[in-house]
């Protein structure tokens, strides 16, 4: 052993020269061929600068040796080096090290956060860790074949990048589970409520949704039903995934839909053949468009391919009336045409978007005289 410890850098350098004779450009393929910058500190422009110091301690030795057109300095291992390079070999593999990584000072102050910026951090700290596991896996997979001692090399790293991920996971649904649930409906209570037999008026911000068009009769079409099962399906796995990877809970919000037709009147005397449609469910602005396209790969996986309209996309209404319809849907004609004939007429007001649905209730367990839906219709001046 030499006086000295070899630092880890120093090390591996020496264990390249161990194998044989090297040039500097040499040992820099190798070292990104077996991915070693993975797991130990050895700078781009520093390979020179290591051979140089094991060269003046006597563990390597640089001589001219002709390569190409012109003559390259080439590093062998010296006898010194060979005993320094298999003492410190056998001390590595037979002493455990403890790993203090920086993320658990993080956990020590967590009294000191918010809990739903803590868990936010977290779900960064998951989401880059998927992307490096990802990336390493698919670099052992490009350089395979590789000797068994590389695929152990890999097999470590990976494994600790797994078992950090899993940690990480576990402690967000741990430290989440007192993670408060939003409920839009009563946090936005003006926007999902309504007084019934009158209209009311209310600004209405921007808002995203998940959105698939359509049109045609929704009891008939079979493209509604297929459109409202993504919708769901795809609005319950973003929420699954803000809970896992933001820190943050909420209640999924009430299916709506927008709805016009060529003609008006058509819309009003229900006839469904000649309708369209965009289905939808509000998304909190928390929720970014790489946990959209996530939530849609899973639901791909169980749905097949999505309609190609569906998508995550803001809504901007403005003012608007609304008013809270309680019974079957075939029986709002009259409330819409009191709003299209007195009511907007009588306030100077005309159309400034669709017609626009909030289902207060699930249709499928409600009956029909008891639905509540909320009537919006957007409105900008008359003039």
């Amino acid at each position: 052993m030499p006086k000295e410890k070899l630092s880890d850098a120093e090390f591996a350098i020496l264990s390249l020269l161990g194998e044989g004779n090297r040039y500097g450009y040499e040992i820099e393929a190798l070292i990104e061929a077996r991915g070693m910058r993975e797991w130990t500190p050895i700078g781009f422009s520093s390979i020179y600068f290591l051979l140089d110091k094991l060269s003046k301690r006597g563990l390597a030795r640089p001589s001219r040796a002709k390569r190409g057109a012109k003559a390259a300095k080439v590093f062998s291992i010296t006898p010194q080096g060979r005993k320094a390079l298999v003492a410190t070999t056998v001390r590595l593999l037979g002493e455990p090290n403890r790993i203090f990584p920086e993320v658990l000072l993080g956990m020590a102050n967590w009294a000191g956060l918010d809990g739903a910026c803590g868990l936010e951090a977290l779900g960064r700290r998951s989401a880059a860790l998927s992307v490096e596991l990802a990336r390493l896996r698919e670099k052992r997979e490009s350089q395979r074949p590789l000797p068994d001692f590389v695929e152990c090399l890999f097999d470590y790293t990976i494994t600790q990048i797994e078992a950090d991920l899993a940690w990480t996971q576990r402690t967000i649904h741990r430290l989440g589970t007192n993670v408060d649930k939003i409920d839009f409906k009563k946090k936005l209570a003006t926007l999902y409520s309504a007084p019934a037999g009158s209209f009311a008026i209310v600004d209405v911000p921007v808002m995203q949704f998940v959105k698939i068009d359509g049109s045609g009769d929704p009891n008939r079409d079979p493209a509604y039903a297929r459109a409202i099962e993504w919708i769901y399906s795809t609005s319950y796995a973003m929420k699954f995934a803000a809970k896992a990877k933001l820190g943050k809970d909420y209640v999924v919000p009430p299916l709506e839909g927008l709805w016009w037709a060529d003609n008006p009147d058509d819309f009003v005397a229900r006839r469904k053949h000649l309708w369209r449609w965009t289905m939808m469910i509000m998304v909190p602005d928390f929720v970014e468009s790489a946990l959209y396209e996530a939530a849609v790969e899973k639901s791909r996986a169980k749905l097949g391919e999505p309609p190609d309209t569906l998508r995550l996309e803001p809504l901007d209404e403005g003012r608007c009336l609304q008013t809270l319809h309680v019974g079957s849907y075939d029986n709002e004609g009259p409330t819409l045409a009191r709003l299209h004939s007195e009511i907007m007429p009588a306030k100077g007001v005309t159309f400034a978007g669709p017609h626009h649905e909030i289902y207060l209730c699930d249709a499928r367990k409600t009956p029909p005289e008891k639905l509540k839906t909320i009537l919006r219709q957007p409105v900008r001046d008359a003039g």
